[in-house]
């Protein structure tokens, strides 16, 4: 069975730092685009970092510039997505998905396959 699941959400204050793992079972990730995307209540879901096959970033989301990065470690079959300076405009579920064609979109048709997200709340 074809799997992605994110971890690492949780709670954390304005200011705070989070890393978000996105795991794949089923699958090898090395050949796939991997995105991360969000969605705050009412609000659409947005790209926000995605990282193709050949390890290359691409940024969706101006809010994070400088904020967050994103790296894969094809060994471990994982990528993650390292959250520093959080602020609270930050809070949403986070989903990775991957995409067959290696590689980046910020559409999220162009996404094979999706995780179930994780929330990330940044409060006081």
């Amino acid at each position: 069975q074809l799997q992605l699941v994110e971890s690492g959400g949780g709670l954390v204050q304005p200011g705070g730092s989070l890393r978000l793992s996105c795991a794949a079972s089923g699958f090898t990730l090395d050949y796939y685009a991997i995105g991360w995307f969000r969605q705050a209540p009412g609000k659409e879901r947005e790209g926000v970092l995605c990282i193709n096959h050949y390890g290359s970033s691409t940024n969706y989301a101006d809010s994070v510039k400088g904020r967050f990065t994103i790296s894969r470690d094809n060994a471990k079959n994982a990528v993650y997505l390292q959250m520093n300076s959080l602020k609270p405009e930050d809070t949403a579920v986070y989903y990775c998905a991957a995409s067959r064609s290696g590689f980046c979109s910020g559409y999220t048709p162009s996404y094979d396959y999706w995780g179930r997200g994780t929330q990330v709340t940044v409060s006081s």
